[in-house]
């Protein structure tokens, strides 16, 4: 008779520990610390909260600055009727206008010519043109001041354009910078083969490849010319005053609701002009306006 074997069992593979082990590690570290995240939280609050109460209150449809009665363009409409603020309003556009003009000329000049240098001295200018980044803007107002003063110079709003300018400039070159250094030198060398002076390559050919980044760094520097205020207060004249330096000497004997009116205008036209400086290499089929300002 024949025997049956018994059957036999195949034992379960054990589970594999250092891969089970890893994918702990890995959702543990996943997790957001919660300490993390709530600093975050209140560090957000306290930057845009003020902000957020004077949006608000700017559409009160009474005068009380505590009380939120209703929604109202009352503030608005008094802002626009108000012949000084109005005067201060062009003024800073006056201002941000030339001041842009200026240092985007100026900056595209010493962009090219730091990317094409290739002294020390180059080298040491492109130091240089890092320093008003990292410098106080307070210190610059007040050096300006003293620079005018001494020269004799009453100051007007010439006086705050000439500022703005020159601290403007370092900003165009930086963000230039890594345009320039991005560009093939040998399409300039190509054109000047085909008969083009130095100066046809660098109309014809280089400026037009730099124009999304000239834009942008337009658009960026007429809203923080625009928004200045540290260099227009120290800078400035009797009259007119820039709309900023006009605000603080108008919240020195109270705010009123249509301060914050002008402040939540003047918001969101910065706004507006910073996200247009950040998308309009895009429009060109070029990198983000991010990656421009990163020098990615």
């Amino acid at each position: 008779m024949t025997q049956l074997s018994p059957p036999t069992t195949t034992a379960a593979p054990a589970p594999d520990r250092p891969a089970a082990r890893t994918r702990t590690r890995r959702g543990r570290a996943d997790r957001r610390p919660r300490v993390l995240v709530a600093v975050t939280a209140l560090f957000f609050a306290l930057l845009y909260l003020p902000i957020a109460v004077v949006t608000l209150f700017s559409f009160n449809s009474q005068k009380s600055l505590s009380v939120f009665s209703g929604f109202s363009l009352r503030w608005y409409r008094a802002f626009v009727h108000d012949d000084v603020l109005i005067s201060s309003l062009g003024t800073s556009l006056r201002i941000s206008l030339v001041a842009t003009a200026g240092s985007i000329v100026l900056g595209v000049a010493l962009a090219l010519g730091l990317v094409r240098s290739r002294t020390r001295l180059g080298s040491l200018a492109g130091l240089i043109m890092l320093v008003p980044l990292i410098t106080p803007e307070i210190v610059t107002g007040v050096a300006s001041m003293l620079l005018f003063k001494g020269l004799g110079v009453t100051l007007s709003t010439g006086t705050v354009m000439v500022s703005e300018i020159t601290f403007s400039i370092s900003y165009v070159t930086v963000i230039l910078r890594s345009r320039v250094a991005a560009l093939n030198p040998e399409v300039e060398e190509a054109a000047m083969d085909l008969g083009a002076t130095r100066w046809q390559a660098v109309r014809l050919v280089t400026l037009p490849a730099l124009l999304p980044a000239v834009l942008a760094s337009a658009v960026l520097i007429f809203a923080l010319v625009f928004d200045d205020f540290v260099l227009a207060y120290f800078t400035t004249g009797v009259d007119p005053q820039p709309l900023s330096v006009r605000i603080y000497s108008a919240i020195r004997f109270g705010v009123q609701p249509t301060i914050n009116a002008v402040g939540t205008l003047m918001l969101a036209g910065s706004i507006g002009l910073i996200a247009l400086a950040l998308f309009i290499p895009r429009l060109f089929g070029r990198r983000g306006g991010l990656d421009i300002l990163s020098g990615s």
